[in-house]
């Protein structure tokens, strides 16, 4: 059953004349569409600057769409009141990329997880601290934890305060917005399989950002492909590492990196990322694409579906694989 549907978003930011350059517009996320079901972890990967972070907050509404519809459980979220999103945020919540900057430095923590009992009225007074003792032990912390600062943790700690706050207000959907890059890898690992198993002992939906694609990997169930503010490929994750699609597709895969020292290391890609204030003409991934054409640099690419819910947006999707190192099955 589908519980977010997200239908032709677009963001735009004004960008403010400087030594010579005009004012302009950047887009950060150009006509995305996808959907989640319940139950599901979608992973959203790309670059740094595609947009993935603004889909997300155009979803959760921290920021407004300049066109397009956030469906969730059937409702239509673009034009609710303050009101109203306050009772919508019960059911979506998001966990943010730094954990330190999105927890507020003077509270502790104990104080910051009360707050969503308090602001959505989920708890009496009196209850309200053992809410918070059970939240910091479900994500693996102590009942002292509660009284110290955020600046006392560990990154990794200071995530799982965030992923605690995110659970107080037992959602049905979590934002995971780049949650593990800032972490080393021995607690960005503690910290996935932390999430997996809230997600599966709640039955939680999870759009899931990042720009690494073994962590998206390991955790997702259908992945979004994003370059330059638009999804230029969506499949199941088990489909994408088989058999992928789009050359930007192609090209994250050979960029990850592997234990055989005899594996051959990928070719870089050609050509500069372009801007997202002055976009190539035709398919934006056609400066830096080995099977660009005439076609590729005059005309868009739509996003098609080639059969068992994969959809590609590549005029050449049938040659890509040709530059692929390696296979990896899930």
């Amino acid at each position: 059953m589908t519980l977010l549907e997200v239908k032709n978003l677009r963001k735009s930011f004004r960008v403010n004349a400087s030594l010579g350059r005009p004012a302009a517009r950047l887009v950060a996320v150009d006509d995305v569409s996808f959907y989640l079901n319940r139950g599901e972890i979608l992973g959203l990967v790309g670059e740094s600057g595609c947009g993935k972070s603004t889909t997300g907050k155009l979803i959760i509404q921290l920021q407004k769409a300049d066109s397009g519809q956030v469906f969730f459980a059937g409702e239509e979220l673009t034009h609710l009141s303050p009101r109203q999103l306050r009772t919508h945020r019960k059911r979506v919540q998001m966990i943010f990329q730094d954990p330190f900057s999105s927890l507020n430095p003077r509270m502790t923590v104990g104080a910051i997880l009360s707050e969503p009992f308090v602001i959505h009225k989920l708890a009496p007074a009196r209850e309200i601290n053992d809410r918070v003792i059970e939240l910091l032990e479900q994500v693996g912390l102590s009942p002292e934890h509660a009284q110290r600062y955020p600046h006392e943790f560990s990154g990794g700690q200071r995530q799982r305060v965030g992923i605690a706050r995110a659970l107080a207000v037992e959602p049905d959907l979590i934002i995971a917005d780049e949650p593990v890059s800032a972490l080393d890898l021995s607690v960005q690992a503690q910290v996935i399989n932390l999430l997996k198993r809230i997600q599966q002992e709640r039955g939680l939906s999870y759009l899931f950002i990042a720009h690494d694609l073994a962590v998206i990997e390991h955790v997702s169930d259908r992945i979004a492909v994003m370059y330059l503010g638009k999804i230029v490929e969506l499949t199941s994750a088990a489909e994408l590492y088989k058999n992928p699609r789009h050359p930007y597709t192609e090209a994250l895969m050979n960029a990850v990196p592997t234990p055989d020292p005899d594996h051959p290391r990928p070719a870089a890609l050609t050509g500069e990322i372009p801007s997202p204030i002055n976009p190539p003409s035709g398919c934006y991934f056609h400066p830096r694409c080995p099977y660009a054409d005439q076609l590729c640099r005059q005309q868009a690419p739509p996003l098609s579906e080639l059969g068992q819910d994969h959809l590609v947006a590549c005029h050449h999707h049938s040659k890509v694989g040709k530059y692929l190192l390696h296979k990896r099955p899930i």
